[in-house]
């Protein structure tokens, strides 16, 4: 009987053990569930902790920042252009650019001394009979497209060989000669001379509503360009 009172202290420090451990597992998974959260600072948990919501309507389309394509590679206009990144009229003046710089290399003989004196040629066929206000009509429309060639190509490069020709030509009276030919063979002739030597050369064809044949060649401009190389296309051609 002796050991029953020493046994005691041991039985309730054990049992004391056990209460404690089941109470602590049982607070712990209340308070894991909630079960002892306020519901005020289970709402701030909430705003506090939930995942993200995406927009329905994003204001950037991630698709925008996606390009098929490096800067340097061989396909960017394109493909700049599939992004949007490029307007098609972008792409229209790079090529254009890329022609009159093939144009300027197709072009050797066409050197620009700042002192020569450039001019203009108007080749008129005599043949047709036009009067003299339908040849100055004519010729009207064959300067016109000559300078727009010129001028066009001067917008896209501003020191480009065609503006300096341009600007050359501008500052120095707009010199204009009119020169007959009696065939529409030579005419053509010289426009392709002209335009193997790397000079403007543009046909007028007549929309026959007055004296002549509707697509007649009426009038070749030959120019504005330096006088020694127009004069190697048009010299040998009598005035008209």
């Amino acid at each position: 009987m002796s050991d029953i009172p020493n046994a005691m202290p041991s039985m309730v420090i054990l049992s004391t053990s056990m209460i404690s451990l089941i109470t602590g597992f049982v607070l712990g998974v209340y308070a894991i569930r909630g079960y002892l959260i306020p519901p005020e600072l289970k709402e701030e948990r909430r705003r506090n902790f939930q995942d993200p919501v995406e927009s329905e309507e994003s204001e950037v389309d991630e698709d925008d920042y996606i390009l098929d394509h490096a800067p340097n590679w061989a396909n960017g206009l394109e493909a700049d252009q599939r992004q949007g990144l490029r307007a098609r009229g972008a792409a229209a003046a790079e090529e254009k650019k890329k022609k009159k710089k093939q144009q300027d290399k197709a072009a050797p003989k066409l050197g620009l001394d700042p002192t020569e004196e450039c001019k203009l040629v108007l080749v008129v066929r005599t043949d047709l009979g036009m009067t003299k206000g339908k040849i100055a009509a004519q010729c009207s429309h064959a300067t016109l497209a000559c300078y727009k060639r010129l001028f066009s190509a001067a917008q896209l490069e501003p020191l480009s060989l065609s503006a300096r020709l341009l600007r050359q030509w501008e500052r120095n009276g707009q010199a204009k000669i009119a020169v007959q030919t009696k065939t529409e063979d030579e005419m053509l002739e010289l426009m392709a001379k002209a335009r193997s030597l790397g000079v403007t050369a543009e046909v007028i064809q007549d929309a026959g509503r007055t004296q002549i044949a509707s697509g007649s060649r009426t009038v070749l401009g030959v120019g504005p360009a330096p006088k020694s190389l127009v004069d190697e296309i048009t010299g040998h051609l009598k005035l008209l």
